[in-house]
């Protein structure tokens, strides 16, 4: 290679590369490896630092930087040599010397010891405040965004001496320097998202003022006088200035490029400054629609879609009502500026640039996710533009596909009478787009073809839109695809669902076409390929309000329907049973007893028993249905396989019975002897006490003079089912007639301390079920019954207990509220876990009257936390947790507070674990365990809820001692792992390293040989749900350059198990994407 002939060191140079891309990696220990990087590493250092030929010393610096990149790892002891061959060469007369030199240090950085790279850092900060040449400078500068890039995680505690530097810097009129400096700053924000935190409003400036720098251009005239200036007028303006300047010199593009660049990385790491970036950034983005070049404009757009994409995720606290009241909310500020968004880009719209186009249609699809309904008022300016690009010859498929898309997206989210006036412009368009030759465009086409039939003819308004121009267009582009047989699935599922919502909104004009239509369907049923999307499309049009003749085909159709319930896909099963019960409903005239039966062999149905008894239907009467529903359980001496059959009998018989009165009296009697019968099975008496509940619920049964003692007695039954059965029949036969029932069961409460916990769990029946003005009288007996067994010493007592305070507290909460709050001082922890449970059953997902008074007191609630017992702290934790899952607006703003004890209880703490001898083995017991789940799972909660809020850092550090903990906490942090690499991939990059060694250490444990079953099947299921953070963590782009992580990664495909798991673990996540696009 150090030869004088150019052939010769070409081939080697090749030879060598080859042998340094083949070697086998680092991580798997070869001894090859280390021999042969040691071997020539000194050579390599010689050839860079003292060669004279520019060519020998390129191929020297690129084998280095490949040989650092796969093998940095063997290197250490070489580390300070290569630096010190490589520092000069930064100052080399050629650029290309300097740019490959760059990138071997950032290579060098990803794998060398600290002081190496303090040295590195030194170097570069001192050389930088020297500044002897404006050249040496742009490449310290780029060296640096290249360290940063590679290694932000260690370059952040330098970044208080850098940053001014390259602030100063970004002022020196030299555009190439500005480019670096603004690339640097990027990186920075990327990759150091904590240490940079204080110097963001310094570069949000700087990007701002430079988004606009472009010296040797005037907009102004354009921004003056809109109108009276074409675009083409622009064109010709600067052909004309064409002698004095050329465009080619002009490096400010690059500058205005980076800007964008940087603003988009800030807007895309900062979720906390959102309102800020409404308030300076995005009027400035919006301004930048209008760029010349296309590559800036299209930075310009990518960064606009990062902060409306910012804004979206968590619309849960958006759309907060407390978050409302403080007036300006992202979304509000994005409201405002819509009509700017509009008008700067409905020009854009018409440009020739296919890509300027493209991401048009991006950002009004994105626009209208995050805010549906922006768009009303500007519809007649955007839907010309959106109808060009469908016309437009030369258009590209995926300016079509993305067209098509956002033209959907755009009818979903508003009012049909708003696209009115333009539906003679879209219809045309659009069917010619649905017989387009690409599959994907055809596909796209569909859907928007079903939303627009909705759009002509909304049922649910009655606004006078005449459709029926427009029907026989509609109808025959779709039925040519609904009778393709030999197209991509895709188009054939559209094309189903198309055609359903035609039927269902324009069935009644459709006169011959219908019949034939329906048969098609009844094809695609039996197909299993189709089959589900048909009995989506069957449902939709049998509970049309046109009232569509489906007569022709339900004979052959119900029949096909009913054997989908047996089979195993749960999607299936479940839209079957909607299908069957509103062809039921309304068809009821044309339900032949052979079409039922098929169907009662499969199904228990509340509302199809009522709806089938209304029908009339000789043989189909109340006692026949009631034989069909109880007989299994009276015929078979063996229970039901579905501990819930019993249940789903028990509300039919209740819903038959309810439609039939006059046939109560004599079926509860006939119960109430099946549960005295000393000859009923189990079952039986199931079955019998789980109807009498059902039935009491909703009809007085104070008549029936045994029922009390025959429901006592059942609380003795040998059986758990039969007990828990009655104590459940009890409350809900008491809601039927509170007066009679709710005394007695007080007053049982208080004599009978053997039954107490199956009386509570009635009593919590009765709270959770009756009406709020039947219980009112009664509260004070109830809550003083209770506070007598709050300290009961049985946990599971207890629970109910709590359960009943809570759900107690929401029928009154003004008094007692500040009641529960009071017992909080109590001198027992049993009765402060009770009343801090108690809390947990008073937060629900939906809005309460309770809310702003739980808000007001909540913190009080929480400062259990601190409490000295570990059993409070860990019910303090789960009430925490329900909370940030229900309604996180409850908690965010006592986070700063709650956060640290929250993750102190992360903590393993050896006190808490102690040894116990069971007979001649010991085994250790861990009463931390619990409670250090339930703070992990409240950080799982809070990812979703409170993200924001989050000092993801802090976060990160105790996620990284879970992946340490027990099986259960692994389990939990390996979740986390995958949540937290799409939420926030750069602060996990930053921590990869630390992150991957307990991965790993996971994959490879091995359990001894002599270990029982469990064990093997618990060390599987934790390989897997490792294997699935790997694989989560891998989506962020820059992961497999971490050494640690690609070591980890050649591991795992050098191990069959493990590579095996890793490959079906990507078959699923690619396949599980394609999943939730379905089920939507």
């Amino acid at each position: 290679m150090l030869s004088d002939k150019e052939q010769l060191r070409d081939i080697s140079s090749i030879g060598l590369k080859t042998v340094i891309g083949e070697l086998p990696p680092a991580s798997s220990g070869s001894a090859l490896a280390a021999s042969v990087c040691k071997k020539i590493t000194g050579r390599l250092t010689s050839a860079i630092a003292k060669q004279e030929d520019v060519s020998v010393q390129l191929e020297a610096l690129d084998i280095m930087a490949d040989m650092l990149c796969r093998q940095g790892g063997l290197l250490v002891n070489f580390h300070p040599s290569i630096l010190s061959c490589l520092l000069p060469q930064l100052t080399s007369p050629r650029l290309a010397v300097r740019k490959r030199t760059i990138i071997a240090l950032g290579h060098l950085v990803m794998s060398c010891g600290n002081l190496v790279f303090v040295d590195l850092i030194e170097h570069l900060l001192s050389e930088l405040s020297r500044n002897e040449s404006m050249s040496t400078t742009r490449t310290y500068i780029q060296c640096i965004a290249a360290i940063s890039r590679q290694a932000g995680h260690r370059i952040g505690e330098y970044l208080e001496k850098i940053i001014p530097l390259v602030v100063k810097f970004c002022s020196v009129d030299d555009d190439e320097l500005r480019e670096y400096c603004i690339q640097a700053f990027e990186s920075f924000v990327r990759r150091c998202p904590k240490e940079v935190y204080p110097h963001v409003p310094t570069v949000i400036s700087i990007c701002l003022k430079y988004l606009t720098y472009d010296p040797n251009y005037n907009y102004d005239d354009e921004d003056e006088d809109e109108n009276a200036m074409d675009a083409d007028g622009v064109d010709e303006d600067y052909q004309g200035s064409d002698d004095e300047y050329s465009d080619d010199d002009d490096m400010s593009w690059k500058v205005r490029r980076a800007a964008a660049k940087c603003l988009d990385a800030v807007v895309s790491t900062r979720h906390e400054m959102l309102p800020e970036f409404y308030r300076t950034v995005s009027p400035a983005l919006i301004t930048r629609f209008k760029e010349r070049e296309e590559n800036v404009k299209a930075d310009v757009f990518h960064a606009y879609l990062s902060l409306l994409k910012q804004t979206r995720p968590a619309q849960s606290w958006l759309c907060d009502p407390d978050a409302m009241e403080q007036g300006e909310t992202p979304l509000t500020m994005l409201q405002s500026q819509v009509s700017m968004i509009v008008k700067a880009l409905h020009k854009q719209m018409k440009e020739k640039s296919v890509k300027t186009r493209q991401c048009c249609f991006n950002m009004l699809t994105e626009l209208v996710n995050v805010l549906p309904g922006a768009l009303t008022q500007h519809i007649p300016v955007l839907i010309p533009g959106i109808i060009f690009s469908l016309n437009d010859k030369s258009s590209s498929s995926n300016l079509k596909i993305d067209a098509l898309s956002c033209l959907y997206v755009i009818l979903c989210n508003h009012q049909p009478k708003v696209f009115h006036p333009h539906v003679q412009a879209i219809v045309p368009p659009v069917v010619a787009c649905v017989g387009d030759p690409f599959y994907k465009i055809t596909s796209e086409a569909l859907l928007v073809t079903q939303q627009l039939v909705k759009v002509i003819r909304p049922l649910d308004q009655t606004d006078v839109f005449d459709a029926s121009p427009y029907i026989s267009d509609l109808f025959a582009c779709t039925i040519k695809r609904l009778k393709a047989a030999d197209i991509d699935q895709e188009v054939k599922e559209r094309a189903i669902s198309c055609m359903g919502q035609i039927i269902c909104n324009l069935g009644d004009s459709l006169g011959a076409d219908l019949p034939g239509t329906l048969h098609i369907f009844l094809e695609r049923l039996k197909n299993e390929i189709t089959r589900l999307t048909t009995v989506k499309a069957l449902t939709l049009i049998a509970g049309s309000q046109l009232k569509i003749n489906l007569r022709p085909i339900l004979g052959e159709a119900v029949p096909i329907l009913a054997s989908f319930l047996r089979k195993n896909q749960r999607a299936l099963k479940l839209s079957t049973l909607a299908a069957l019960d509103i062809l039921v409903k309304n068809y009821s005239d044309s339900v032949t007893p052979a079409m039922i039966d098929a169907v009662l062999a499969e199904l228990a149905m509340l509302e199809f028993f009522q709806a089938l008894v209304a029908t009339g239907t000789a043989s189909l009467g109340y006692m026949d249905l009631l034989r069909m529903l109880t007989g299994p359980v009276y015929a078979q001496s063996a229970a039901l396989t579905h501990k819930q059959s019993y249940y789903s009998i028990a509300k039919c018989v209740a819903a038959l019975t309810r439609a039939c009165p006059k046939e109560g009296p004599a079926v509860v009697g006939q119960f109430i002897q099946d549960v005295k019968n000393s000859r009923s099975t189990d079952s039986i008496r199931l079955l019998a006490l789980l109807s009498l509940g059902e039935v009491g619920h909703h009809v007085d049964l104070s008549g029936q003079p045994e029922l009390k003692t025959v429901i006592l007695d059942a609380f003795s039954s040998a059986s758990e089912e039969v007990k828990s059965a009655a104590s459940y029949a009890l409350g809900s036969i008491s809601v039927g007639n509170l007066p009679e029932y709710l005394p007695f069961v007080l007053q049982e409460i208080s004599g009978q301390p053997k039954r107490q916990y199956l009386l509570l769990h009635s009593l919590k029946e009765i709270i959770s079920s009756a009406s709020v003005a039947g219980l009112k009288p009664y509260v004070e007996n109830v809550w003083a019954l209770l506070l007598k067994h709050c300290e009961c010493t049985e946990e599971g007592t207890r629970n109910v207990v709590a359960e009943c305070l809570g759900k107690l507290t929401l029928i009154d909460p003004e008094t007692l509220l500040p009641r529960l709050k009071g017992y909080l001082l109590s001198g027992s922890s049993y009765a402060r876990s009770s009343v801090v449970t108690a809390v947990k059953f008073t937060i629900s997902d939906h809005p309460q009257t309770i809310d702003p008074l739980l808000k007001n007191c909540i913190g009080d609630f929480l400062k259990t936390l601190e409490d000295p017992d570990l059993n409070v702290r860990r019910v303090a934790l789960v009430t925490f947790n329900s909370a940030a899952h229900n309604k996180p607006s409850l908690i965010r703003d006592l986070l700063d507070t709650v956060l640290p004890h929250l993750y102190n209880e992360t903590k393993v703490r050896k006190d808490l674990i102690r040894e116990v001898e069971m007979g001649p083995f010991k085994h250790t017991v861990d009463d931390g365990l619990d409670i250090r789940k339930a703070a992990f799972e409240c950080m799982y909660t809070l990812l979703d809820s409170c993200l924001d809020r989050l000092d993801i850092f802090e976060f990160l550090n105790h996620v990284e001692d879970g992946l340490k903990d027990h099986y259960d906490i692994k389990m939990l942090t390996f979740l986390m792992l995958a949540r937290l690499s799409s939420l926030c991939p750069s602060a996990v990059l930053q921590r990869l390293d630390r992150l991957v060694e307990p991965l790993r250490a996971t994959c490879t444990t091995k359990v001894k040989a002599n270990s029982v079953k469990q064990e093997f099947e618990k060390q599987d299921e934790l390989k897997r749900s490792a294997m699935r953070a790997v694989v989560a963590l891998l989506t962020i782009p820059e992961a497999e350059k971490s050494p640690l992580m690609s070591e980890f990664q050649s591991q795992i495909s050098s191990n069959p198990e493990l590579a095996a798991i890793f490959d079906s673990i990507q078959r699923d996540s690619s396949s599980a994407n394609m999943e939730s696009m379905d089920t939507t």
